[in-house]
């Protein structure tokens, strides 16, 4: 029975894979033992060919662009291609409120690319959860704790008295304002972040991560393929959005038998260590949307279809694993959960953590996209980034079993032999999704509304909704009806809406005396409502980053695109210069200031000096304190990465590569030519 199986399996894949049989041999076995290997090494061929099919199709994912969201569902289109949603419809990433859910948060169906894995998710609708901080089992979460309620608020005699000083640190926190209130205890940010990896359940169907309102409608993996498929081919849907389409791959022949593994991802938050100013997000330019919209840049400001990056600088730059977010995804653990502690040596490297200039090695349990190492590899750099041209790729090694692996060996001639190491590691991925700063109003409760009702006790069995009297209010709250804010906290309870969005306005509550309070919900929101005297804030920062713009042509879409906008800035990159031009500096061009850092002398590298240069803008910023980075032309097989300020009338250069003074001799004083 089994060779009729191995030998029925052999020709389907070969008929699948050539198109034709595999050719009967020329001489035949001469024994049944001989005829089963023969099979193997047929079956082992053909699986070995799809899975190098399914690799080439993966390195030709990686090589369109980054890892991140590629599109979200279609829901309308027009004349023009930017009529046609892509990564922004309503709300950028699928962006929602339940803000009636204690710790549910709004998202959408995506479809991202992951370290070339093409995949799409079911409607996400995720909870406010991190990995265990005490078990390192598979999978274990816990639910992140809520912040205080500031002690000047629960002091308060009066609930009139806690809304107005609870106002005052909503104030606070919009205007970045410590002096006024130091909301930093009490608006605790998290950094959700999307993961997934090839893991080896393939039979069983597990549920990526826990939602209050959606679930993978599926009996098993095969299952939920045949249903994709089905929606894929009649173009039809899952009303409930409850599909997702996940890959399988083979990851292993062994044997002449294909191993296989199944792509999953999930979505966790991870509550950062310090306070994350909000000035650091800046709002990324989406003229795809604004165009069709016609939508101002200040009117994006109070949209759910802004999006952002993380940047914790005044102005944007180049970078080798040392921002603001490599700093951020540091903190967040891989499957092994905050217990992680893991070192990868594959082919002998010793891996080290490039923000320090001592020899500390990379904890790769913990996500990162770059490590440095010892001696400089056939480029020159000693700093390597994850992935060949990946930015966005955060990985983290592992040590579950149930993450499928990856083995290599390597072969070297030692004393004319040849020595050979071998590596086993597991790995997984990981996207940076949005920033949520949590706010007291989780943990406010000023009426101290009962918060464990059933649903049966909430409802009357449906016959309470809600309203304003005894008899209809909602006898109770949980975590369904999470209605603990007085409405008069609020202006107004609008907010820029959405289909999906499921809180209400208003909702009457029954205290525990029986006595109605008009309440409305505690969630997460993107923008509060407006607050009297303070307006709406925003809480919610979608930064997870677009895979399209990772190809030549979006690079060359977004530098040309932040030209045209900035036009004055870069008047002097234009082959013809836009509209009306004042002034012609020193260097000749409009707009541009040439200048000279002073001659060394010094051996090595010999005698020399550099070039750089500022526009009219940038050097108007130097002098108003805004502090610029540049880098020199290149001299004697270098260049300089330079910090200037202006100070006592003169361009200084206050770091020169990192350190106090040039290595090589230029003074701090560079001189307009």
């Amino acid at each position: 029975m089994k060779i009729v199986l191995v030998l029925t399996l052999a020709l389907c894949l070969a008929v699948t894979c050539h198109g034709k049989a595999t050719p009967t041999p020329t001489a035949p076995p001469s024994s049944l033992e001989e005829r089963v290997n023969q099979l193997k090494d047929i079956l082992n061929g053909l699986s070995r060919q799809v899975m190098l099919q399914q690799f080439f199709l993966e390195e030709r994912t990686r090589s369109d662009g980054n890892s991140g969201l590629k599109n979200t569902r279609l829901t309308r289109d027009g004349t023009k291609n930017f009529y046609e949603p892509s990564i922004i419809d309503i709300s950028y990433l699928a962006m929602h409120d339940h803000a009636n859910f204690d710790r549910t948060i709004g998202m959408g169906e995506l479809n991202p690319v992951m370290n070339g894995v093409e995949f799409r998710t079911r409607h996400n609708d995720y909870k406010l959860r991190m990995p265990s901080t005490t078990s390192g089992d598979f999978h274990a979460t816990e639910d992140i704790p809520y912040p205080d309620v500031p002690p000047s608020v629960s002091s308060k005699p009066t609930v009139e008295d806690q809304i107005q000083e609870m106002r005052e640190y909503f104030r606070a926190f919009k205007d970045q304002n410590t002096k006024h209130r130091d909301y930093r205890p009490f608006f605790k940010p998290v950094l959700c972040y999307l993961e997934a990896a090839w893991t080896l359940s393939t039979k069983k169907l597990d549920e990526p991560f826990q939602s209050d309102r959606h679930f993978i409608d599926a009996e098993s993996w095969f299952d939920l393929m045949d249903k994709v498929r089905f929606t894929s081919y009649t173009g039809s849907k899952s009303v409930l959005e409850n599909y997702a389409y996940m890959p399988t791959t083979i990851y292993n022949v062994s044997d002449g038998i294909p191993q296989y593994a199944q792509w999953n991802y999930r979505i966790l938050c991870h509550p950062l260590a310090d306070d994350l100013p909000t000035k650091y997000l800046k709002r990324e330019e989406d003229l795809m949307y604004r165009l069709p919209n016609r939508k101002t840049i200040p009117q994006m400001v109070r949209s759910r279809a802004e999006r952002f990056r993380l940047n914790s600088k005044e102005f944007d730059h180049f970078d080798r694993g040392m921002s603001i977010l490599d700093d951020l995804m540091y903190q967040i653990p891989g499957k092994d959960n905050y217990q992680a502690d893991l070192h990868d040596s594959s082919y002998g490297m010793v891996m080290e953590d490039v923000r320090y200039n001592n020899h500390t090695l990379v904890n790769s349990g913990y996500y990162h996209r770059y490590f440095k190492i010892l001696r400089k590899g056939a480029m020159g750099t000693k700093s390597i980034h994850r992935g060949f041209s990946d930015a966005n790729l955060f990985v983290a090694q592992t040590s579950q079993e149930r993450i499928a692996p990856m083995s290599t060996k390597s072969c070297e001639r030692v004393r004319h032999q040849s020595v050979c190491e071998h590596w086993t590691t597991r790995y997984s991925y990981a996207l940076p999704l949005e920033i949520i700063y949590m706010t007291p109003l989780l943990s406010w409760n000023p009426y101290n509304i009962r918060y464990d009702a059933t649903q049966k006790e909430l409802t009357d069995n449906g016959r309470r909704n809600g309203g304003s009297t005894v008899d209809k209010a909602y006898n109770g709250t949980n975590f369904r009806f999470f209605y603990h804010t007085p409405v008069e906290f609020y202006g107004s309870g609008k907010v820029e809406s959405d289909p999906a969005d499921t809180a209400k306005v208003g909702a009457g509550v029954l205290d525990q005396d029986g006595q109605v309070r008009m309440m409305t919900s505690s969630g997460v929101r993107i923008r509060t409502p407006d607050i009297v005297g303070v307006g709406s804030v925003r809480t919610r920062y979608p930064i997870m980053p677009v895979h399209g713009e990772g190809a030549p042509v979006w690079k060359e879409l977004n530098a040309l695109k932040e030209m045209t906008m900035n036009m004055k800035r870069y008047a002097s990159l234009y082959e013809e210069w836009p509209g009306v031009v004042e002034n012609v500096t020193s260097s000749g061009l409009p707009g541009l200031h040439q200048f000279e850092l002073s001659l060394t002398q010094l051996d090595p590298p010999g005698e020399h000096t550099h070039y750089f240069y500022l526009n009219s803008v940038e050097l108007e910023e130097l002098k108003r304190g805004i502090n610029k980075k540049v880098t020199t032309s290149q001299e004697l097989a270098h260049s300089h990465d330079l910090m200037l300020e202006y100070r006592a009338n003169k361009v200084r250069i206050v770091k020169c590569d990192k350190s106090p003074n040039c290595w090589d001799g230029h003074s701090q004083y560079p001189t307009e030519v």
